[in-house]
């Protein structure tokens, strides 16, 4: 009986730290709105690692790790890896937190980004974008990325709201990375990213 009782605890134990670990790492996310077609379309479901982009606070770790520098701009590091240039996130809106937004990232701290007639240059390159079939006429000034900020844009130009509009996205508003479409199913599809 004793036995019995031990084996349910652990079960118990292991379920809820299964629970636990999932609710930390991936979060699903309906698509609303046109501003990722032909990549993602309206009522579209999607699967979103955190994980991948949890931060931790770079004071704390400087006084663990002697090679972290604890005198930056900001306080948060990425522990896996930051957001690449390509890669679909899902993040609060700078606008109105309550709501999540789906963009592509563009560029990341320190590269310049400039627009012009619907061509966006990063660091004074065209980005080729095959996903974007749907650009827009837009010319936007060269800015540079501040440090801890991500300059996103959705796929589809004509329809999104995005850094052309309220500016570069603080990192502490990435959610996480889009890694797979799976709703409904004859749209399943893993994510990939596309490189400068």
């Amino acid at each position: 009986m004793r036995r019995l009782v031990r084996e349910l605890i652990e079960t118990v134990l292991l379920a809820l730290a299964m629970f636990l670990f999932v609710q930390f790492s991936v979060q699903n996310v309906k698509v609303e709105g046109s501003s990722m077609q032909p990549t993602l379309t309206e009522g579209q479901y999607l699967l979103v690692d955190k994980l991948s982009y949890a931060r931790v606070a770079r004071d704390s770790l400087a006084s663990v790790l002697p090679f972290v520098d604890d005198d930056s701009s900001t306080n948060q590091l990425f522990a896996f890896h930051s957001p690449e240039p390509g890669e679909v996130i899902v993040f609060h809106s700078p606008m109105d937190p309550s709501h999540d937004f789906v963009k592509r990232v563009i560029a990341g701290p320190g590269d310049t980004v400039e627009i012009h007639e619907g061509r966006v240059l990063v660091n004074g390159v065209v980005r080729d974008e095959p996903y974007s079939t749907h650009p827009d006429r837009r010319t936007v000034p060269r800015i540079e990325v501040p440090r801890g900020n991500y300059y996103v844009l959705g796929d589809n130009r004509r329809a999104s709201n995005d850094s052309r509009d309220w500016g570069p996205l603080p990192a502490e508003n990435i959610a996480g990375r889009a890694r797979l479409r799976y709703w409904p199913p004859e749209n399943f599809k893993f994510l990939g990213s596309f490189s400068r």
